[in-house]
């Protein structure tokens, strides 16, 4: 059989490889056959010149069985990969696939899993590129010129062109990397010869601006290092000129979170008891800027109930419709626990009910405040009023909905399922049980599901209702 030898322009000649595939694949060349390269590799120096293509079909396209869309698209990504098996592994894919030996349901199929592995590992470069290219303000012959330097893992340069074309229209722009640099002058975009990291050096006052803003907005309360540096790997950070704030930022971030609770409980204040001290409590926590939260919230959402009920249900913060009126428990989560005290033939008036958090903690969405779980921070800031609360209400049994409340309550994380039916105390030793956030039953889909969490919150609250009144 003649071994065929195909040379593509460049390591990213998507075009080429199909012309290429589709003349084999149409002459019946297996993939044993076939040996791919790339101009200028080391491979091609000992070589000999790439042997001509098998003639064409007379009309376009393929002739045998529809590839499907999802195959093409797979191999357009997989193309762009470092991997130099890649062109082979894609033309074995192509050859498969169109004479229905596998089909793309195979997920388990050898070359369809490599495959799919190699396209994850372009898309993610495609999307680092996009995310932490960081451009200098130069000045050449013509004017302002903005350059950056991106070393992606692989050929993803060409493919992201487009993208930095139409976010920076208005500008003029170069973007240096090992292999090649792309140049936009505001109407063309060029291609040159790979560059190096010093040609876009140089000192940008609009970098000051960036630091300050990136300081400013970095929230002590929401550091998670492990996400952080799996999004943001270390090899993009001298690029980035925020990057160089990370290491202090991170460092102080404890120290911030720690002074926020300390400065939470460092004023000294007389143990409250009675109605008059429930009023002034209420109205000192109204005007609350203890925590980041109290300002896109609407308003402080205290607890409310008869000061002398013998069971505080505690849950963890108010939802967007409680932000909105004031009141605790009058959503959607609030209509489940008022369906379950019924089912446990509980009057809700006898019932002093408050949050862990006392403001909406929300992300927007256009117009929609999308509920966010409140950070181990943000309860200990908290859990002063909690505190104070409690010492008012004097309750014979706390009963913690949710994860964000017995933590608050305990001082420390709490499993719900592990720890329902359980009786615990709080460390100044009330008693304590817990169970199901009404929110988790409505964010469950089965219907068997939905109901025997349901029928657990209800079996909860009247066994806290009786520890309540009886003892527990």
């Amino acid at each position: 059989m003649t071994q065929h030898v195909i040379v593509l322009d460049a390591p990213d000649d998507g075009d080429g490889w199909r012309r290429a595939a589709r003349a084999l694949w149409l002459a019946g060349v297996r993939p044993a056959d076939v040996t791919w390269s790339v101009a200028g590799d080391m491979a091609t120096l000992f070589a000999s010149t790439a042997t001509p293509l098998p003639p064409a079909a007379a009309e376009p396209g393929l002739r045998r069985p529809a590839v499907p869309r999802e195959c093409l698209l797979l191999i357009n990504t997989v193309l762009l990969h470092r991997d130099p098996e890649r062109f082979a592994l894609a033309y074995q894919l192509l050859i498969e696939i169109g004479d229905g030996r596998t089909s793309m349901g195979d997920r388990v199929h050898p070359v369809i899993a490599r495959l799919t592995l190699l396209a994850q590992a372009v898309r993610r470069d495609i999307h680092k590129m996009r995310a932490f290219v960081r451009f200098r303000e130069l000045t050449d012959a013509d004017g302002p010129r903005f350059v950056a330097w991106f070393e992606p893992d692989h050929h993803i340069v060409r493919r992201n062109a487009a993208f930095f074309v139409d976010r920076f229209s208005s500008m003029r722009w170069s973007i240096l990397t090992p292999d090649l640099s792309i140049h936009w002058d505001g109407e063309r975009l060029t291609e040159g010869p790979g560059g190096s990291r010093g040609a876009a050096a140089g000192d940008d006052p609009i970098e000051d601006v960036w630091k300050r803003y990136y300081a400013s907005i970095f929230n002590p309360s929401r550091v998670k290092i492990g996400a952080m540096m799996k999004e943001m790997p270390r090899k993009y950070w001298h690029n980035m000129p925020e990057t160089a704030l990370i290491p202090g930022l991170i460092a102080a971030a404890q120290n911030r979170s720690a002074g926020m609770i300390a400065t939470a409980q460092a004023a000294p204040r007389t143990a409250l008891v009675g109605e008059g001290a429930w009023a002034a409590l209420h109205a000192e926590a109204m005007d609350c800027k203890r925590c980041h939260l109290c300002g896109p919230a609407t308003q402080t959402v205290f607890g409310e109930g008869p000061l002398d009920a013998p069971l505080m249900i505690v849950g963890e913060q108010p939802g967007d419709q409680e932000d909105l009126a004031g009141r605790p428990f009058i959503g959607p989560a609030g209509a489940v626990l008022d369906d379950a005290l019924r089912s446990a033939s509980i009057d809700r008036a006898a019932l002093y009910m408050t949050n862990a958090v006392k403001h909406f903690k929300f992300a927007r969405r256009g117009k929609i405040r999308l509920h966010q779980s409140p950070t181990a921070g943000e309860i200990d800031v908290c859990r002063w009023w909690i505190d104070q609360e409690r010492q008012i209400i004097r309750p014979a049994m706390l009963m913690a909905l949710g994860a964000s409340a017995a933590r608050s309550l305990m001082g420390r994380a709490v499993a719900i399922e592990a720890n329902r039916g359980v009786s615990l105390q709080t460390p100044d030793g009330t008693p304590l049980r817990v169970t199901w956030h009404p929110s988790s039953i409505l964010r469950l889909r089965d219907d068997a599901a939905r109901t025997q969490r349901f029928d657990e919150l209800v079996a909860d609250l009247q066994s806290a209702a009786a520890a309540a009144t009886h003892g527990d």
